[in-house]
Parts: C-alpha cells; sequence; structure tokens
C-alpha cells in the first residue's frame, strides 16, 4: 500500500508539489507515446491464458459490441500506455481501472446511497495521474461512442478534470480527519441535479436512485433463484449463470462445497469480529459461477446462497478471483502476497465505506490450482448509468461527479497538499488532459478495430450478444 508519509510541514509539501510541475510540466499530459507500443491482441490473449477457456471468448464478444466496451476491457492496455508517458511522482492509492463505469451508487452500511468509486480489482499504488487520465479518457470515448460533437466532449472531460483538480485543493486545505470522513451522500447531490437537469430527467433520476434502494439480497433472491423441494435454488442461465450441479461430476461438486465452505471459515477471519457474528448466523445453501463484467469475464467468479431465519431471510455473497493488478510491474511493488488483500486493502483505503463483508482468502480449485478471492455482497443498493443513453448535459455533470469522488479517494492515500500544488488553480492540467483524452479516444478505436479483425481472421474466438 502507499507507504507512510515522512513528517513534513505544509510549505515543504507545497514545494513538492510545485518541483514536480517543473520537472513535470502540466502541459506534457496533453502528449499520447505511441512509440513502442506493444500489440494490443496479444496483451489481451495474455491475460486469457489464466481464465477460463470457455469464458474468454465471451469476454471478446463483450468488448466487441463497442469502443467503449473495448474500452472497460482494456485497462491492461492503457496501463502499458500510461507506463510510457511522463511520469510525476506523486503516488496514491490507484483504482487502476477508474473508467466512468466504475463509478456509480451503493448503499452505506448506515443504509445510505453514496456515490463512489466500486471497483477495484486493479487498485495498486501508482502515480495519481494515472487514474485521472483514464477516467477522462473513458469520458472521450464514450461521447464518441453517443455522438457528442467534438466540442461538447472536451467540456465534459474539462469539467470532470476540474472537478477533481477543485476537490483536491479544497482537500488540501481541510485536516486529515475531515478528509476521511467526507464522503458523497446522494442526498446531498440530489439537488445538484435538480439545477443541472430539466424536471423530467430529474425524476427519472430519482426514480432511479428508489429502485437502487431495493437492490439487495431479498431482489436478488427473486431474480436469480427458485424454490425446489422447498429450498432456494440459483437457476441456472447458461453460460452466464451456472450452478456448480451442472459444471462437475459428483465428486468433484461435493468437493467445490467442501473448498468453498472451508474458504468461508478462513475469510471469516479477515471481517471485524461483530460481522463475522453476522455471517455467522447464515448457511451456505447453493453455488453457482456467474460471468461478471466485461474486462472481469473469464476470472472465476461465484455467487454463494445463504439462508438465515428461513427462506426469506437470504444473503447472496460473490467469491471473485483476485489475479496480479494490470498494473503489476510497471510500478512499485505493493509487497501484497494475496491479490485478494490487496484488492480489500485498496478498495478501504480508497472508499468512503466499505461493503461489510468485504473480505479475502485463497482456496484450491478443482483443477488444483489455489488462487486468490475477495468476498462482498452480490448487490447491496448497486446502482450505475447506462452510459449508451446519457445526453451530453448528464454525462457533464456525472462525470464532474467522477472526478470529485476520484479525488477524495487520492485525497486519502496520498498528499494531498502536494497533489495540489503540483495542479495550480489554472486549467492549464484540464486542457492537457482533455487534449489526452481526445488522442486516446482515437488510438481505442483503432484497437477495437484490430480486436474485431482479429476474430474475424479466427486467431481469437469472440462470443457476441452474450
Amino acid at each position: 500500500m502507499v507507504e507512510t508519509m515522512t513528517k513534513l510541514s505544509r510549505a515543504d509539501r507545497v514545494a513538492a508539489g510545485k518541483a514536480a510541475r517543473a520537472s513535470v510540466p502540466l502541459e506534457s499530459h496533453g502528449e499520447f507515446v505511441d512509440r513502442g507500443r506493444a500489440d494490443p491482441v496479444a496483451l489481451l490473449e495474455s491475460q486469457a491464458a489464466a481464465r477460463v477457456p470457455e469464458l474468454v471468448p465471451i469476454r471478446y464478444g463483450r468488448m466487441l459490441a463497442s469502443p467503449f466496451a473495448h474500452y472497460r476491457g482494456g485497462a491492461l492496455i492503457m496501463a502499458a500506455d500510461l507506463a510510457r508517458g511522463p511520469s510525476v511522482g506523486l503516488t496514491v492509492q490507484l483504482c487502476g481501472d477508474a473508467h466512468m463505469s466504475n463509478f456509480g451508487i451503493y448503499a452505506s452500511p448506515e443504509r445510505h446511497l453514496v456515490f463512489d468509486i466500486n471497483d477495484f480489482d486493479e487498485t495498486h499504488q501508482g502515480p495519481f495521474d494515472w487514474d485521472v487520465k483514464r477516467l477522462a479518457a473513458s469520458l472521450a470515448v464514450a461521447g464518441r461512442d453517443n455522438g457528442y460533437p467534438v466540442k461538447k466532449r472536451r467540456r465534459i472531460v474539462q469539467g470532470c478534470v476540474a472537478g477533481y483538480r477543485e476537490s483536491m485543493r479544497a482537500f488540501a486545505h481541510q485536516g486529515n480527519l475531515a478528509v476521511w470522513y467526507s464522503h458523497l451522500d446522494m442526498q446531498d447531490v440530489l439537488p445538484q441535479i435538480g439545477r443541472q437537469l430539466d424536471a423530467q430527467r430529474e425524476a427519472k433520476t430519482r426514480a432511479a436512485l428508489d429502485k437502487a434502494r431495493t437492490r439487495d439480497s431479498i431482489q436478488a433472491l427473486e431474480k436469480l433463484a427458485e424454490v425446489v423441494d422447498g429450498r432456494p435454488r440459483i437457476v441456472s442461465r447458461p453460460p452466464l449463470v451456472v450452478p456448480v450441479e451442472e459444471l462437475w461430476d459428483e465428486a468433484q461438486i461435493a468437493a467445490t462445497y467442501d473448498r468453498l465452505g472451508a474458504l468461508l471459515v478462513s475469510y471469516r477471519r479477515t471481517l471485524q469480529r461483530d460481522r463475522r457474528h453476522l455471517l455467522e448466523q447464515f448457511e451456505m445453501v447453493h453455488i453457482a459461477r456467474k460471468v461478471v463484467g466485461v474486462g472481469s469475464v473469464g476470472t472465476r467468479a461465484w455467487i454463494l446462497l445463504f439462508e438465515g431465519v428461513d427462506g426469506g431471510d437470504p444473503l447472496f455473497l460473490q467469491a471473485k478471483e483476485a489475479q496480479k493488478s494490470v498494473l503489476s510491474g510497471l510500478v512499485r511493488s505493493n509487497g501484497f502476497k494475496n491479490q485478494g488483500e490487496r484488492v480489500v486493502a485498496g478498495q478501504q483505503l480508497m472508499q468512503a465505506t466499505s461493503d461489510i463483508f468485504l473480505g479475502w482468502d485463497r482456496v484450491q480449485g478443482p483443477d488444483g490450482v489455489t488462487r486468490d478471492f475477495y468476498l462482498r455482497q452480490l448487490r447491496d443498493g448497486k446502482a450505475s448509468v447506462v452510459v449508451e443513453e446519457m445526453l451530453a448535459d448528464g454525462m457533464a455533470f456525472y462525470g464532474r461527479l467522477c472526478g470529485q469522488a476520484l479525488a477524495r479517494a487520492h485525497a486519502r492515500s496520498g498528499d494531498r497538499v502536494a497533489i495540489a500544488a503540483y495542479l495550480g488553480s489554472s486549467d492549464r492540467f484540464d486542457n492537457a488532459i482533455a487534449d489526452f483524452a481526445e488522442t486516446y479516444a482515437v488510438q481505442n478505436e483503432r484497437d477495437y478495430t484490430e480486436l474485431d479483425d482479429a476474430a474475424i481472421a479466427g486467431r481469437v474466438d469472440a462470443h457476441r450478444g452474450l
């Protein structure tokens, strides 16, 4: 994780930020270095080697749905690109995959809906600007996909980066506890939505929030399970959701239940004592493999159905394989031996508040290979925007929220005073990142075409529409 900072005065930290600006000018972030670029399809193929073979074609198919879908799945491609660019040296805990669809709403343990980053599979320490560029370019890619004019796309990206920069500068003047407790509560955001959107779209936003409040294990039970012989069972929807009984023979099925049962026992030790006590009141009753996300497709993900006091008291957990971050090898090692612990530690450091059942462990699979996992609730008030349906003004507002949330996460883990001093009060950084984002959006379209050509030529197998 990010190392504890040596105690420096505010003046020293400001001086460090300004020195970094002298070394790496703000305008340099507008440059995209494409010299010596690796084959993007080969990078994706390198990830496929450690994934479930029959699911990899689904990943390629999902990435080929659109250039934005390709961007979502191409975190490794962009990580390799960012590593060739300018390096500020101001380190934070990175999300590692901070595109706009990895932000959204979820329920805090206090049952408030908050807006924050919600995916941390690639989290790792590294230069703060890598996350900013990943987020900004995602807005440019989405804007191109949605047909926004060039000027609107640029304003959207500039607004996002300004939201990051201005928030970081505000955090630089706050105390440590104030920064730590800061969060974006949707009840506070709603008045801003009302000022930015017309009445019809404001009403749709409020309806979406009301729907998010119902997204819990009870709602998941209604959607994902049915009652068989008096017990809830996860419904088979191959290849996306497949109960363990349909994957292997009886001996492997029994071994899987035993292994995941053992995983749960040891995983509990990573939870707070009160949450461990709560989890022990539930009994695991069914397991299924689930295909999740775009970039994560092919990693092993299990949904675990538990029963509490009766069949109407369910709990769904997701156990998701944690492989090495796409940033691994590109930045200094964070020292974690368990990749699940890396994900959990990064999430807890960056998020304002995290799932009460967030934990990690390691388990041997049916193939005899030991893998790292992290666990959390499958659904807990989670909701995200449908990028393809967003209008330009809505994306501008959303992008600014994402920039603010990212700044808060970075302010918790890095030297916010030095970063704020580096960014300064002008819009030079905003403009540079906007230049980079548009250039990278064009590069992403080229990479998308290369993957499509590889699928047509038979180099990769892509199952579209799943």
